[in-house]
């Protein structure tokens, strides 16, 4: 199996909040890794100083827009796996800025694939695609329960959005990760570069810095702790799965390492229907991890938004031998636990307890 011996790693988007905790396992494992990042996103440079400071030289890095597209094809020239993570990840921005988002998600993976294709000896790249492939799942037929929306039916609400859903491509973000998945997919079936493809839910832990835009769990683990307000858009009552970032890296090395089997195939990777909450029960959780109330302002609903998305996360459990996901509670006291390290800010001891540190 593949990984089982020192390789040398290409990482994009590397100093992010997946990239940094994937490349950290890498190098932990003593794997050589290359962490190709703009680090335009606010905190990714304390990501990156965090990774040299704990692995040293192993870790070579380049600085670089991956829009670059000869930058991006020498970092690629060497690698002998690549993990494709970086892109621009906000639908809002994506409204803003159609075009750039365009050539971040879509030209830039096409680059990288292109400078696969030419490599003397194939080699394989896992990608990290988005739910959002799938549409707003607007014909997916809901109740409201407890704060949630849950599907009527209870099949569906037992498993979860399947890689069978048909692909639905809504605002320019979810193009332009559909584009770039539907590429890297093709690539394997085309010119049998070894690919696969991993449609994320909503990935949270250490390292994550939360926004607005993205990373919501962090973002309102953050606005908690400082006691600041958070924007609800919707009613809050939409439901995601969550997933530990933990358990997101394995997977991850898990596409690398079985790429023999499962190249040429997109997973959906998320929390399952165990990790599934809604916005409002997570706030409400928060809450109780913090000490701290917190003040939501509501505003209408995004282009795109899903009511619901959980994934149903059998085949990528099967094709790839994962342990059990972490529970979603003892996952996000982690992550509190964390934050309020990150951003000096103390927790009284009974918090300090619940969220996963010592008092």
């Amino acid at each position: 199996m593949a990984g089982e011996v020192p390789s040398r790693i290409l990482v994009t988007g590397g100093a992010g909040f997946i990239g940094s905790n994937l490349s950290d396992r890498l190098l932990g494992l003593g794997h050589r890794v290359t962490v190709y990042d703009a680090l335009s996103r606010p905190g990714v440079a304390r990501n990156l100083d965090w990774l040299k400071a704990r692995h040293g030289d192993a870790l070579d890095v380049v600085v670089a827009d991956v829009r670059d597209g000869a930058a991006l094809a020498a970092a690629a020239a060497e690698a002998e796996a690549v993990f494709h993570l970086a892109a621009q990840v906000a639908v809002t921005t994506s409204m803003v800025d159609p075009l750039a988002d365009f050539e971040i998600n879509v030209r830039a993976t096409v680059t990288l694939l292109d400078a696969l294709r030419r490599r003397d000896v194939p080699v394989p790249l896992v990608f990290a695609s988005t739910n959002k492939v799938y549409g707003d799942l607007a014909d997916v037929a809901l109740q409201l329960t407890n704060d949630a929306y849950v599907p009527a039916d209870p099949a569906l609400r037992a498993t979860g959005i399947g890689e069978a859903r048909p692909l639905d491509f809504h605002t320019p973000y979810g193009c332009s990760k559909g584009a770039a998945d539907q590429y890297a997919l093709d690539f394997a079936r085309s010119f049998g570069v070894p690919t696969a493809v991993l449609r994320m839910s909503c990935i949270y832990g250490p390292r994550q810095m939360g926004t607005e835009d993205q990373g919501w769990v962090a973002h309102f683990a953050i606005r908690a702790l400082k006691g600041e307000g958070i924007s609800l858009f919707g009613d809050g009552c939409q439901v995601r799965d969550v997933l530990d970032v933990d358990d997101a890296v394995d997977a991850y090395l898990g596409c690398w390492r079985n790429m023999d089997r499962v190249a040429g195939r997109a997973f959906n990777l998320g929390g399952g229907p165990a990790n599934a909450i809604s916005l409002r029960q997570l706030l409400r959780h928060i809450e109780g991890l913090t000490g701290r109330p917190v003040a939501v302002e509501n505003h209408g609903w995004r282009p795109g938004d899903q009511r619901y998305y959980v994934s149903d996360t059998r085949r990528v459990a099967d094709a790839l031998g994962l342990r059990p996901w972490r529970p979603w509670r003892d996952g996000v006291a982690r992550l509190v636990g964390w934050l309020a390290d990150e951003h000096g800010i103390a927790l009284a001891p009974a918090e300090r307890m619940t969220a996963g540190g010592p008092a």
